[in-house]
């Protein structure tokens, strides 16, 4: 991959179904294993109470840093191939169990807003399980509105989240 053009995005990792925890470190690989996609940084995997219906597991949750020649839509093309290989049935019910999601949280400093994807992820300021791992890679991280990852952090309740491992 040729460094000079390449952006810097975060992509958000997680899990509750068919050893999450595996899941996660399974597709980090896939991700660091493809070849427009250079791994910077991965964050511990940590335990986040589901989002929604409360009756399902617990998730596995994860950030990794990238660089990539990619477009966004490639990216998440490719994003989602691997969340299909990994088992991943998209479903009615948007907060529903899974066994992968991955979701682009940002891409460098970009703003999209399409039928496909919207970065920054419409819901990273207020989910704990993006918020506390995005720091953990990149603490000292601006997002594109001009607010301080730090800030952020200091006005979301870590809700249970725990670390389970390292990755």
């Amino acid at each position: 991959m040729t460094k000079q053009h390449s952006e810097l995005a975060f992509l958000g990792l997680g899990a509750n179904l068919n050893a999450p925890l595996e899941q996660i470190r399974k597709a980090t690989n896939a991700l660091s294993e493809h070849a427009e996609i250079n791994l910077v940084a991965s964050s511990s995997l940590y335990g986040s109470k589901p989002m929604g219906p409360q009756d399902q597991p617990d998730y596995v949750n994860s950030v990794v840093a990238i660089e990539t020649n990619l477009s966004p839509l490639a990216l998440l093309d490719i994003t989602q191939k691997i969340e299909l290989d990994f088992g991943r049935v998209r479903k009615e019910n948007r907060w529903g169990p899974r066994t992968l999601d991955i979701d682009i949280i940002l891409f460098k400093d970009q703003k999209i807003d399409n039928e496909r994807l919207t970065v920054p992820h419409y819901g990273m300021k207020t989910r704990e399980f993006v918020l506390y791992p995005l720091h953990e890679v990149a603490p000292e991280l601006c997002l594109p509105c001009g607010t301080e990852l730090t800030e952020l952090l200091k006005t979301i309740d870590k809700n249970g989240l725990t670390i389970l491992a390292t990755s």
